[in-house]
């Protein structure tokens, strides 16, 4: 097939031979935040229906592209968040990949608000067409802006089962994210985790619960698009039964397409009627549906194009997972893998192993006839249709003044706290150990356990309790903990009135093991409560870590190690707040819905009579 190689009008040959095409000239859901740069309103542009219909917004102003910017306006590399001098390597060859055009950067973790927005500012500045910066803020701006609240992820706003909690995280996620210069959130996560074995899905899920999970995420999608953000749901059509970690290896979905209808699609459905502005794909395969061998999810044309597109009527832009995860790269390389995510329906083209390369990749396949222009024309408009929803358009910086009243401000860090506290579950207590009556509060010995990624732990606890006790001793465990420090515990937990035990067990990726307690700690825990000792769990991470301490006479399911989570548990256990969420998913033998409710109680008398649980309503 030939293509033409001089620069053309994509604003108006995306007509794609439409007749029936419209100009767009509505106004956006919420203005984006005011910038340093103010250019005039580009006139009104035609797109093609598909893409016109899917979400009210601006119109696109003329973009003239050609054929290889147009291939590079579906990349979207990677970047950190951190600082950047000037002269700094990365800043340098991120200035290339926008030379090159990229359509924009997805922005990892920084230690400070205005370093990304200096970052993402100058970036913006150096290209010609707007970039569309997105980021991972599936639990709260703290997720990647340090100095901004990290509310306790999905689960716990499904321990909380309020839609308002799950809209007032996406609107403070909208209100930060857009002050540092980021339009597009890879959110919300919309799996059904009906896995307990899940490596990497695991707690980042609202539940178990289909329709209750599909409810949290309209309200999550709400408060990101009526303050100015957009929205993915993620990860299709459905990660949430695997026991696979896809950055590393290829997870198999061996459902039907009737269990996927009444258990994986029902989030996806009512995030797309929502009006969701994507859905990223899952590298996964999905055997009950392609059969054996077939390609995983994000290369798949049938569940692109057939199931998603036409099946499900979704008309934004298809997202693809991180294509230099273990799952796509190593089976089907850097470049090819790109090539093949566009063919089979994908329009952002996310983190490839070789961004320049699969740019390439892509021009050549359009020059073979592989993948048509007018297959690329598509993705491209639904990419600047975005871009001009998110007012970047009209303006494209952010004014940095405004930084410090829009970022991590008083209201939304009561917020937070305010959600840490009454998604705390207590799921057992057969001792009546919580909160912890006087006498419990003679020798407490408080053992934290996580691995090098929360070396914190139990700090926040250990604070917020220290004044309440007798005694307090401390042990800090780590997954290469041996022999010794294990029986430095045993021996302690012999005179203890009460034992603590903080597991920060979360998923991460590469590592499948971290959502569960190493064994020798596992076993040290559960023979010690099986001994007879006042042992209270708390899982500050997966609440399915209670399979390997069964014996334990309390456990609480606390879902995050973020302060406030650790916070709320000191005032929960010392009696001053009370404890009211219910569980999100089942804990064998625990049924969803299951928690103890328990009174505020400053005074240190008699322990409570246990509540009785109580069903989700």
């Amino acid at each position: 097939m030939k293509h033409s190689s001089s620069p053309f009008a994509v604003f108006a040959v995306l007509l794609l031979g439409s007749a029936c095409a419209r100009s767009i000239t509505t106004t956006p859901v919420s203005p984006a935040p005011a910038g340093a740069e103010s250019p005039a309103a580009a006139a009104p542009a035609a797109l093609p229906p598909d893409t016109a219909a899917f979400l009210p917004g601006p119109a696109v102003p003329p973009v003239t592209l050609t054929l290889r910017e147009k291939a590079a306006q579906l990349v979207m590399p990677w970047i950190p968040g951190d600082y950047w001098a000037s002269d700094a390597a990365a800043f340098t060859a991120a200035l290339q990949q926008v030379d090159e055009g990229v359509g924009g950067f997805v922005v990892s973790i920084g230690p400070s608000p205005y370093d990304i927005a200096e970052k993402l500012n100058a970036l913006q500045r150096a290209s010609r067409v707007p970039l569309l910066i997105a980021s991972d803020f599936e639990s709260g701006p703290g997720a990647r802006i340090r100095e901004a609240p990290s509310f306790p992820g999905n689960m716990a706003l499904g321990a909380t089962d309020r839609e308002l909690d799950a809209y007032e995280v996406g609107r403070v996620i909208a209100m930060e994210a857009r002050a540092v210069g980021i339009q597009f959130d890879f959110a919300p996560v919309v799996d059904v985790n009906n896995n307990p074995q899940n490596p990497i899905i695991n707690v980042r899920s609202f539940g178990e619960n289909p329709q209750r999970v599909a409810e949290l995420a309209s309200a999550f999608i709400r408060g990101l698009h009526e303050h100015g953000m957009l929205s993915a749901a993620k990860h299709f059509p459905g990660h949430g039964d695997t026991g696979t970690d896809s950055h590393i290896a290829l997870p198999v979905v061996t459902a039907t397409r009737a269990r996927l209808d009444s258990v994986e699609l029902v989030p996806f459905r009512a995030a797309i009627r929502e009006g969701t502005d994507a859905v990223m794909t899952a590298h996964l395969a999905v055997t009950g549906l392609t059969g054996e061998g077939s390609p995983p999810a994000t290369l798949s044309p049938f569940v692109l194009d057939t199931l998603l597109r036409q099946d499900l009527g979704f008309r934004g832009l298809v997202v693809t997972d991180a294509l230099n995860m273990g799952a796509i790269v190593s089976r089907y390389g850097a470049s090819q893998a790109a090539v093949l995510a566009l063919r089979a329906g994908a329009d952002i083209l996310l983190m490839p192993a070789d961004p320049k390369g699969a740019i390439d990749a892509i021009v050549d396949a359009v020059g073979r006839g592989e993948v048509s222009e007018a297959r690329l024309d598509s993705s491209v408009a639904r990419m600047l249709a975005a871009k001009a929803r998110a007012g970047l358009f009209q303006s494209r910086l952010v004014d940095i003044n405004r930084i410090a009243a829009a970022v991590g401000d008083s209201a939304d860090v009561a917020l937070d706290q305010d959600i840490s506290q009454r998604s705390l579950v207590l799921v057992k207590d057969s001792l009546g150990l919580v909160p912890l009556p006087a006498a419990r509060r003679r020798h407490v010995l408080v053992v934290s356990y996580g691995n090098e990624a929360y070396r914190d732990v139990g700090g926040s606890f250990t604070l917020g309790v220290r004044s309440a006790l007798d005694t307090l001793r401390t042990f800090r465990l780590w997954p290469a903990s041996g022999p010794a420090s294990l029986d430095s515990v045993r021996a302690d937990a012999a005179s203890a009135s009460a034992v603590v035990f903080l597991a920060a067990s979360q998923p991460t990726a590469w590592r499948p093991d971290a959502v569960v307690i190493p064994g020798p700690i596992a076993v040290l825990v559960d023979s010690l409560a099986a001994d007879g000792a006042p042992v209270i769990a708390v899982s500050l991470g997966s609440p399915y870590v209670l399979a390997q301490i069964s014996h334990v006479p309390a456990y609480v399911a606390a879902w995050s190690d973020t302060e406030y989570i650790e916070r709320a548990l000191a005032r929960a256990l010392l009696g001053m707040a009370p404890i009211t969420g219910k569980l999100p998913v089942t804990l064998p033998p625990y049924p969803i819905g299951t928690g103890l409710s328990r009174a505020a109680r400053v005074e240190s008398g008699a322990p409570p009579a246990p509540g009785s649980r109580a069903p989700r309503r």
